[in-house]
């Protein structure tokens, strides 16, 4: 885009604004149009803080790495799709990105965080492990992305704080379509996320719809989570602090009942709702969770069951929620020794242990 070009897009908006009434912006930010067939990270590498990539409507072939603070990339109309390219040559290194198997990366340094960066309104699929992968970020936005057929997570977060995750869909991705950790590559107690939200998304035919792994303070919150082989996981060890102390509510989750075999941390998925493992002061309340049978031990409407290092599940609320037709049980509470769990108000048939609804 020109300097002609930016230069009128920044006085029009400023026209519009003062058409409305609004004062003109403080400061002027460009926008970078890419065009299918031009690079991405061209445009990204050329942006300063605060200015916007938008992308116009057609399929990209490469990964993308976003270091840039303040900065959106973003669909400019729907069908924007990025994919991956052709394999580097051994003489062409690719991106970090590219190389680690992602599509769009979001990372900041051990000292600095990247803050305040914007991913909305494109598809990312195909990739061998994640869609969107971010790692020390501050107020990470994901909108309106549809992350598809990805080899392990569709979008992927840790080690960052008051990430924002909304509208998205995540579907047919190898592992979690949503996952949320404090980190994967060290033995850790939970982190605070800093009120980190999942909030509307669409979750579907993944391995497991949404993944919180050693997290506290966050919200899953009013998400459609369907056809996975499990709906949502809030996972503890034995590490300090707990797990735990989130919200995971008025979310519809039914029918999670494809097969995922066994893993070396977990037995096989199916027919999972909600399930609580070594978590703590955890609100489950206000979710609809419907069909959702199988024969797995972590299957059933909301399951508790004891970590797989042997951490028990305590002072969790369980309360207000609606089940119907989730096989062993609607409600399931194999971590019997978990102390201070409190099951009220539910609108439940069966439960095991019986009295639980």
């Amino acid at each position: 885009m020109t300097k002609r070009n930016i230069a009128y897009l920044a006085c029009a908006a400023a026209v519009i604004g003062t058409g409305l009434g609004a004062a003109p912006p403080a400061a002027s930010h460009a926008v970078h149009v890419v065009h299918p067939g031009q690079s991405i990270q061209k445009a990204v590498d050329a942006a300063e803080p605060g200015d916007t990539v938008l992308l116009r409507r057609g399929t990209y072939r490469e990964s993308v790495n976003v270091s840039t603070p303040g900065l959106t990339l973003r669909g400019l109309e729907h069908g924007v799709v990025i994919r991956p390219g052709a394999k580097p040559s051994a003489k062409k290194a690719a991106n970090s990105c590219a190389a680690n198997g992602n599509g769009i990366c979001v990372v900041g340094t051990k000292t600095r965080r990247v803050e305040d960066v914007t991913i909305a309104s494109l598809k990312v699929a195909g990739f061998a492990k994640n869609g969107v992968y971010s790692a020390r970020t501050d107020h990470l936005t994901v909108r309106n992305v549809t992350a598809e057929n990805n080899g392990v997570w569709g979008i992927a977060q840790e080690t960052s704080v008051r990430g924002v995750f909304r509208w998205n869909t995540a579907r047919d991705n190898g592992d979690a379509g949503l996952f949320l950790a404090n980190t994967v590559t060290a033995e850790k107690g939970a982190a605070d996320s800093r009120e980190t939200v999942v909030e509307h998304n669409r979750l579907e035919d993944n391995r497991i719809g949404v993944t919180v792994r050693r997290l506290r303070n966050l919200g899953v919150v009013g998400n459609h989570v369907t056809g996975n082989c499990a709906g949502v996981f809030v996972v503890g060890d034995e590490n300090k602090p707990r797990a735990g102390d989130l919200a995971v509510r008025d979310n519809h989750i039914s029918r999670n009942n494809a097969y995922c075999p066994k893993t070396e941390r977990l037995p096989f998925l199916q027919g999972s709702g909600i399930v609580l493992t070594g978590a703590e002061q955890t609100l489950v309340s206000g979710n609809e969770i419907s069909e959702n049978v199988g024969t797995s031990p972590l299957s059933g409407g909301i399951v508790l069951f004891k970590s797989m290092v042997g951490v028990t599940s305590e002072r969790n609320r369980i309360s207000g929620n609606w089940l119907e037709g989730n096989a062993p049980a609607d409600i399931v509470n194999t971590d019997t020794a978990g102390k201070g769990n409190t099951f009220e108000g539910n609108s439940c048939v069966a439960s095991r242990p019986a009295g639980l609804c």
